[in-house]
């Protein structure tokens, strides 16, 4: 197909979770319920750490940028997904399509690596104790973050221009509720063999590298706890991992599920409806939950700001 007919289509029809209107306005309030939470919960999180010099620690500093990057990721494809549940005509521009493409591609690679330098700093902190505060400094910190956000970024940039290099040329009527590759690639009437490709290998890699990451920080954890003489010092280790270990099991779960199958699998859409409204809207809205609920001193920060105490 002609690369000029990639012209033709100016704007996406969002096919969303049903046709049935009469499902419209429940589901309406059901995600911005859950959207709301993600905003205060995220929103909260980053304040508890900014306010609370306790928590100027590597932890805390890349548990913020992980409360961040949930708030820009849910936001990325949430308000739209909103505005289309209540409209009639559920469409969003070509160049609304490539942004928020990119952009939730972009904060999803982000979270798997920050996700990685959580594992990786709970690894220095638990088997390294005595030249934790001399590695993680706070120098390193930032400049972890700028190579995870750079790198997620780039990413985001190479898989968006490929998945826009095709012709949409047959249909424009997108059957999901934001714009995915997947989708998108089953809408397109050119040869996706090469993009199917590399939109594999880059998921695979994305996602097996940082959970690599993720897994030998924690077999390593594992085995210094083993060795630990102390019950006390156990339970305090696991203490602090039982957070991260979760948002990651629950995370990559559902990553994994949903981009390591073919494509352009018709029949799997609505499952991959249902996974997708899990990791874009979701688990924005847990990963503050847990962090809090688990975490003894984002509780007390909490309950200090509540009772109108000054933190210390």
């Amino acid at each position: 197909m002609a690369r000029g007919n990639r012209t033709t289509v100016t704007e996406f029809v969002l096919m969303g979770f049903t046709d049935r209107p009469e499902l419209q306005l429940p589901l309406f309030v059901v995600f911005l319920f859950i959207y709301l939470i993600t905003l205060v919960g995220n929103l909260g999180m980053i304040l508890l750490i900014e306010v609370d010099s306790r928590l100027h620690t590597p932890m805390y500093y890349f548990l913020s940028h992980l409360a961040f990057i949930d708030l820009c990721y849910s936001s990325s494809i949430g308000p739209k997904m909103l505005q289309n549940l209540l409209a009639k005509k559920k469409t969003i521009s070509f160049l609304g399509c490539f942004a928020q493409l990119y952009f939730s591609s972009a904060f999803a690679t982000t979270e798997c690596f920050i996700l990685a330098t959580m594992a990786y700093d709970r690894y220095m902190a638990i088997c390294n104790p005595l030249i934790y505060t001399a590695i993680m400094t706070q120098q390193v910190c930032k400049e972890l973050m700028i190579g995870v956000y750079t790198y997620g970024f780039l990413n985001s940039v190479i898989q968006t221009v490929m998945t826009f290099q095709l012709s949409f040329c047959d249909s424009n009527i997108i059957h999901h509720f934001y714009c995915a590759d997947p989708p998108l690639l089953a809408l397109s009437c050119s040869d996706t063999q090469n993009k199917e490709k590399q939109l594999l290998i880059f998921s695979a890699v994305n996602l097996t590298g940082s959970l690599l990451t993720v897994l030998i920080s924690y077999i390593c954890i594992l085995f210094s706890i083993i060795k630990m003489q102390s019950s006390e010092g156990k339970c305090k280790a696991f203490s602090t991992c039982a957070s991260h270990l979760t948002v990651v099991i629950i995370f990559y779960g559902t990553l994994f599920f949903m981009y390591l199958q073919q494509p352009k699998a018709r029949s799997s859409w609505k499952y991959n409806k249902a996974i997708s409204v899990f990791y874009t809207l979701v688990i924005p809205m847990l990963n503050p939950l847990i962090y809090s609920l688990r975490n003894k001193d984002v509780k007390d920060t909490l309950k200090k700001m509540i009772g109108g105490k000054e933190s210390v």
